[in-house]
């Protein structure tokens, strides 16, 4: 069985007071039978204080992990703003984002950037989320699946397994939009992913793009939905751990 991962990425938001008081929550309330696991990634300047909270927060038998929203590829040097993968590890991190489509496009990454940043997840011996999903003008000339498929095969190292590797179809026009793929839509590209993936069985499909508690059950029901990377809805931890308790 591929046990549900539910991961917030909380982007550029939040300050120290509001991070950690969210983390709290977010641990305080995750209860004390773990039906799925749960994943908070906050702005690398948070990265200490949120592991400190969590840390001291969380049950024994319920921890909540905590990951990084990007790294780069190497391991040190000169790069100015960027953080390491071992960075990331070396804070306590267990996973971290690697193409993202708002890195995708505001930052033009390409496939063989994202394949180096999730080797470089590896390497570090953190889980590589890896992002992958088409716009709205792809999905509209009918190249949906053929885009998800060019990313995967050029975003996914070599080495890629079920234990260090996640993948995340985010739709790039329901994020943020306000628009919602329907269940068939999700479940028809999270069935097309799974069968191009290695450990295909084994290896977790989140679905992101636009969860919230009012849909993630229906989404959360389909097969191969092993999870959601949650936007918005995770910076109230009301809302994560709403969407958390549908995959009960």
């Amino acid at each position: 069985m591929r046990r549900v991962l539910i991961a917030g990425n909380w982007k550029m938001n939040m300050l120290s007071a509001d991070g950690t008081a969210l983390a709290a929550a977010v641990a305080a309330g995750s209860g004390p039978q773990p039906s799925c696991d749960l994943l908070i990634c906050p702005p690398a300047t948070l990265l200490h204080a949120v592991l400190d909270t969590v840390g001291k927060t969380a049950l024994p038998d319920r921890p909540v992990s905590v990951g990084g929203q990007d790294c780069h590829a190497d391991a040190s040097g000169a790069h100015t703003g960027d953080i390491a993968a071992e960075m990331l590890a070396d804070l306590g991190c267990s996973h971290v984002i690697v193409g993202h489509s708002e890195r995708r496009a505001g930052h033009g990454e390409r496939d063989a950037e994202v394949r180096a940043k999730a080797e470089a997840a590896h390497r570090a011996g953190l889980v590589a989320i890896v992002c992958v999903g088409e716009t709205e003008a792809e999905r509209d000339a009918g190249q949906a699946h053929t885009v998800a498929a060019g990313q995967i095969e050029g975003s996914l190292p070599e080495g890629a397994t079920a234990t260090n590797t996640v993948v995340a179809y985010e739709p790039v026009w329901a994020i943020g939009t306000g628009k919602s793929a329907t269940p068939d839509d999700v479940a028809g590209m999270h069935r097309h992913i799974r069968g191009l993936l290695p450990e295909a069985d084994a290896m977790r499909i989140l679905y992101g793009g636009s969860v919230k508690p009012g849909n993630a059950a229906e989404l959360l029901a389909l097969e191969d939905v092993d999870g959601a990377l949650i936007g918005g809805a995770s910076l109230k931890a009301e809302d994560f751990l709403a969407i958390a308790a549908t995959a009960a």
